[in-house]
């Protein structure tokens, strides 16, 4: 196979492993209803790196789909007009002062040698190490990327995941480039591998597979038994009014004609920058229709065509914008290795949750095209991770599909910069969630749901190695779970608070029980606390038919004995210390 190779490479194969773990300290004044719709969501304010392994003991394991929207590397610096830094912390060519003290402390002299391909490698392996211990075995990743990287990524990734673990890549057509150029750029891509590839279905169908062949059929019931295009119109109206709340996600498919159930979609108009401009003549009032705010999407020969195939919609008058018209058969139900949507969705949708700020956030994903991923990939309670959060476009998509759907999927998003965190990415998902006032004044209702807000805390170990002070049981036992059975700590015990939890015994895993004797946790007010293993602490411990593993202080038992016992004592903290 072939292996990419780099300026800086030896010294970040293994700094997954050398990064230390942190604690997650919880920010309530800005969490959305943590403990209720949103409990299981989790927003994280602080170095990716850093903060992906802080979740590692909690999550590894556990996450159905990764998405992340990594730097492009265009070599473009990132600064407004009167030359401040903007954007990510990360910017495009990977030239920032943390990125450069980071690379300095891990690389070494050979910094002063990195291309700016280079830095871009260097700080995406120890990331996508760590990401790929976070997915499920039935668990896939999703990065989106341009051309500057794309080669090098693939690589990446075919090294990270295995060849025998790409699924494959999706061509996203989000723009029309104009400009004078040999080829003209109309497109990024989305790269999509997964954990082990033949733990996943064969096939990914669209949940909403079955709607629409119900669709189908109802439509094709109509134009049987209705030749009359009047009496068929009103007819399927009334059965559609009766099963419209059964019908997600075609409740907007309300239209029928020879040619089955339709809907209307203003994919004419051109969302973001100026469009082209022409006009539409009204078939009955034989005036210009009025046109859209930013003009239309498509050439004027591209109109005249799909007017000869009467696929644009016409409301009773000119002063109407005028639609395109979609039938259910053309509803995609598959992910297809093409995807058109316009880039400049995103930015036009972030514009509408935030009114009055002219620049929200910079070049946003589009809602749709995350939705379009998690739609084929996950349902019911699956978890979603996405370590470069930015404008929290992944929690919204969450949300978006869980209100549609019905499904309890959580996210985790992480963003480094605590302004976009804060401003940006919670308060976007909080308005999502509890409804908000978009930019025409109209007031848009909630659609539940919420999150955790967490930034980075203090490290596990403290400088003597030593577990601090101020570690609490249940969060030593997230961590003592994941390094004796590499996942997360079960949820139904990882959630709950040490008062609750009553018992050092954190579960059992291939047959073994692992105990932890920590701060107390058999109510012990010696000065060891219970957290020595002696033959009357085995006593109170709750019983297990099989081998035991034991974290503990110390263990005043013999090795001898605590074979024939089928115990194996772990030392706090030195075995927390090797690195897995």
């Amino acid at each position: 196979m072939p292996v990419l190779d780099w300026i800086g490479k030896p010294a970040v194969v293994k700094h997954h492993k050398d990064v230390p773990y942190r604690l997650l300290e919880p920010v309530p004044g800005l969490s959305c209803n943590p403990d209720g719709d949103g409990a299981g969501n989790l927003i994280v304010q602080g170095d990716n790196l850093l903060a992906l392994r802080a979740l590692l003991p909690r999550y590894a394991g556990q996450v159905k789909c990764i998405y992340i929207d990594p730097p492009y590397n265009t070599g473009v610096d990132d600064r407004d007009e009167s030359g401040s830094r903007t954007g990510w912390i990360y910017s495009d060519n990977v030239n920032s002062p943390e990125i450069s003290a980071w690379l300095n402390k891990v690389v070494g002299s050979e910094t002063e040698d990195l291309s700016r391909h280079d830095k871009w490698l260097c700080m995406m392996y120890p990331r996508l190490m760590l990401l790929k211990q976070f997915l499920r075995d039935d668990g896939v990743i999703f990065v989106s990327i341009d051309e500057n990287e794309y080669a090098s990524l693939r690589l990446l990734l075919d090294e990270i995941f295995g060849i025998s673990n790409r699924v494959g890549t999706i061509i996203w057509k989000n723009a029309t480039d104009n400009n004078p150029t040999n080829i003209a750029i109309e497109h990024e891509y989305v790269l999509c591998y997964a954990r082990y590839k033949g733990k996943i279905k064969k096939e990914w169908k669209s949940a909403n597979l079955a709607v629409k062949s119900r669709l189908l059929e109802i439509g094709d019931e109509f134009v049987l038994e209705y030749s009359d295009g009047v009496k068929r119109q009103l007819e399927y109206t009334k059965w559609f009014r009766k099963h419209k709340d059964e019908l997600w996600p075609f409740q907007d498919y309300k239209f029928i004609d020879d040619g089955g159930i339709y809907t209307g979609m203003r994919s004419v108009h051109n969302p973001g920058k100026e469009g082209y401009r022409y006009d539409v003549i009204h078939p009955v009032t034989g005036k210009p229709c009025v046109q859209p705010m930013m003009g239309y999407r498509f050439p004027e020969e591209t109109m005249a065509r799909l007017l000869a195939e009467e696929r644009i919609l016409f409301g009773e008058d000119e002063t109407k914008l005028i639609e395109l018209k979609v039938y259910i058969r053309d509803y995609r139900s598959k992910l297809s290795s093409l995807f058109e949507l316009d880039g400049r969705t995103g930015t036009n949708e972030i514009k509408q949750i935030f009114p009055g700020n002219k620049r929200p956030f910079d070049f946003p994903k589009p809602t749709e095209l995350i939705e379009e991923l998690l739609s084929f990939t996950t349902n019911n309670d699956d978890i979603v991770l996405d370590s470069f959060g930015g404008s929290g476009t992944t929690g919204a998509a969450v949300l978006k599909l869980n209100a549609a759907d019905g499904s309890r999927r959580r996210f985790i998003t992480i963003e480094m910069k605590q302004s976009i965190a804060e401003a940006i990415t919670a308060e976007r998902i909080r308005r999502i969630a509890d409804g908000y006032t978009n930019a025409r004044g109209e007031h848009v209702e909630g659609l539940g749901g919420g999150f955790q807000f967490c930034r980075l805390g203090k490290a596990l170990f403290d400088p003597r190695g030593h577990i601090d002070k101020d570690v609490r049981f249940a969060e030593l036992a997230n961590f003592v779970w994941f390094m004796e059975t590499g996942m997360g700590l079960p949820p139904q015990r990882a959630s709950k608070r040490k008062a609750d939890i009553g018992s050092p015994l954190l579960g059992v895993h291939e047959g073994r029980a692992v105990y932890l004797l920590y701060n107390g946790i058999l109510e012990d007010r010696s000065i060891d606390g219970g957290n020595v293993v002696t033959t009357p602490l085995l006593e109170q411990l709750p019983p297990h038919l099989g081998p035991r593993v034991v974290y503990a202080a110390r263990c005043a038992i013999g090795e001898e004995r605590l074979r024939k016992l089928g115990i194996r004592f772990r030392h706090l903290p030195y075995d927390l210390r090797v690195k897995p």
